[in-house]
């Protein structure tokens, strides 16, 4: 199993320079807003290039203007959900139709899936549809519509539709795939936080392979998975759903779209809600913001280790984080020499592991399953870390979409001797996380298809309407700094911190202050003139042994 990162963030190297191109008015010809060039031409510069990508970038604005009055004419056809989704009955499910390429909107068409449930309320109470994406990119939300029987969403189930929906590429919405999942999720599989030169001659051999598999699999159509795309769909979805103006709730790598979508389109907006928000800044997209991850997973395994020591009577693991790191390497040794249930090896363990990363939901579940092997026990551990079969294709289709996407949507350095140079120094102070990041990311490069040029994210004031950002003061997979960016680059945004806290997405989750600022906001528009804060939510119970007890009760956002 590949780590859970998506959406990281890296220090920007001095060889890596991503220039923005805004190149389109701010009203497009079809009045749609889209402002934004794909600026498909790579690196290169100059006023050939950016006479071309204006170009292109108005045919595209066209194209979405086509296609979303399409939509807006033909609907969503809700009927009940396809077993495959399994969601409860009272959920409803369709499609929209959108092009695969804006530029040619007459030509090939895809299909995302669509999950709803009505507003609960009073009619007078509805105020539309509430969309949302949880991140990846490679995560579906057509579960959401469950959340509407969460008592910490039911105020704002009875005012709003719930929507769902799979984003291209992903689920049953033109699903892409680079490689067989069973190869994709084979174990036992080795971790090593310092490789030797042998491993890594390996894992570039097999980032070349599934980049190769990504294009042999997918074809030309590779090249339409990204996140500009992702931003045009979700207003043809607007408008299909019969919304004049979205709102939308995005997390993680949602934000990131979710903020071109603001961007291109933002006479649409109604208004939109940003939790635990990517750093939009151009140089950073993607290769910067994973580097950056690495460093702040480091920052949130000490705090998982720090709060495993102060319950040291009940995991005897250690008194201080040193110690828990030093039973966590021999645990590590151990499974590296016999794994666990014959499938848990090093990489296995670091995959369960970095969900403590995410969520201090799994804190009390990791340990346990440290303790328990530690003990002689290898139960616990064997079942929270194996690889499931049921899940393999899901993964893969995931991590496809995650590559493409991320793949297309920037420059990444082609020369082998980068990665190497800049993941080996930071691993030397960030162990944790730095390699399995960089080998998630490799295919990129040796990427088959043309880059984009990441868009210069930024609204002027009186532009678009009040938005509210989301985070969590020591979020690792959206390090803190990415909400402070994108409030800079959205003008009257306001940004609400959970203090001391690094659950990565905290809206509707067991943090009562930040659900009042969420609750405030959609219910009646209102939010902080600029900033606020809550106190942190409650550290987790040491005892709660169980997943079912301490875990989400809806799936996690990555």
């Amino acid at each position: 199993m590949r780590a859970l990162a998506k959406y990281g963030a890296l220090t920007t190297l001095g060889s890596l320079i991503l220039s923005a191109l805004v190149v389109t008015p701010a009203d497009g010809a079809d009045g749609t807003g889209d402002r934004g060039s794909t600026g498909g031409m790579g690196p290169g510069s100059g006023i050939a290039s950016a006479v071309i990508s204006r170009t292109k970038a108005a045919v595209e604005s066209r194209g979405v203007a086509r296609a979303a009055r399409r939509a807006a004419a033909t609907g969503v056809a809700f009927g009940p959900c396809p077993k495959a989704e399994m969601l409860p009955p009272h959920i409803t499910c369709g499609t929209v139709q959108v092009p695969l390429d804006y530029a040619e909107p007459e030509g090939k068409k895809i299909r995302l899936t669509v999950s709803r449930v009505r507003a609960s309320g009073e009619p007078d109470q509805r105020q539309g549809a509430l969309v949302f994406n949880p991140g990846g990119p490679g995560a579906s939300s057509m579960y959401f519509p469950m959340a509407a029987e969460m008592p910490e969403w039911k105020r704002i189930a009875q005012a709003y539709d719930i929507v769902g929906y799979a984003p291209r590429g992903v689920g049953r919405s033109a699903p892409l795939s680079c490689q067989d999942p069973a190869d994709f999720t084979k174990a036992p599989t080795q971790s090593p936080a310092h490789p030797s030169e042998s491993y890594k001659l390996e894992r570039i051999a097999e980032a070349k392979a599934y980049a190769q598999g990504c294009a042999e699999n997918t074809g030309p159509a590779l090249a339409h998975f990204t996140s500009l795309n992702n931003a045009r769909d979700l207003d043809v979805l607007r408008a299909a759903l019969g919304e004049e103006r979205l709102t939308f709730m995005g997390a993680s790598y949602g934000t990131y779209f979710g903020a071109l979508y603001a961007m291109l389109f933002p006479s649409h907006v109604r208004r939109m809600v940003f939790d635990s928000a990517v750093n939009p800044d151009p140089r950073q997209i993607w290769y910067g913001n994973n580097l950056d991850q690495s460093v702040a997973f480091e920052r949130r395994w000490a705090d998982f280790r720090t709060w495993v020591a102060k319950h040291h009577k009940i995991y005897r693991l250690g008194t201080t984080p040193e110690e828990v790191q030093r039973s966590y390497e021999t645990v590590r040794a151990a499974v590296a020499h016999e794994p666990a249930g014959g499938k848990v090896g090093p990489g296995q363990l670091q995959a369960a592991m970095l969900g403590a990363g995410y969520y201090d939901d799994y804190w009390a579940m990791r340990a346990t399953a440290l303790s328990e092997y530690v003990k002689g026990n290898p139960a616990p551990l064997i079942a929270q870390a194996s690889p499931r079969p049921v899940a393999a294709a899901d993964s893969e289709n995931g991590n496809a979409v995650y590559t493409a996407v991320e793949c297309n949507d920037a420059p990444w350095p082609t020369d082998w001797q980068v990665w190497d140079r800049d993941n080996t120094e930071l691993a030397r102070r960030a162990p944790f996380e730095t390699w399995d990041n960089a080998w998630m990311n490799l295919p990129c490069a040796y990427w088959p298809v043309p880059r984009q040029q990441p868009l210069d994210v930024r609204t002027w004031p009186g532009e678009l309407p009040p938005t509210l950002i989301l985070a969590a003061e020591r979020d690792a997979a959206t390090p803190y700094e990415g909400a402070l960016e994108l409030q800079r680059r959205l003008a009257g945004s306001a940004l609400v911190t959970e203090r001391d806290a690094g659950t990565h997405g905290i809206a509707g989750g067991n943090n009562a202050c930040v659900n009042k600022y969420l609750e405030d906001y959609l219910l009646r528009g209102e939010a902080p003139v600029r900033r606020a804060e809550c106190a942190p939510h409650t550290e987790p119970n040491p005892v709660s042994l169980d997943e079912r007890s301490g875990g989400r009760k809806l799936p996690p956002i990555v």
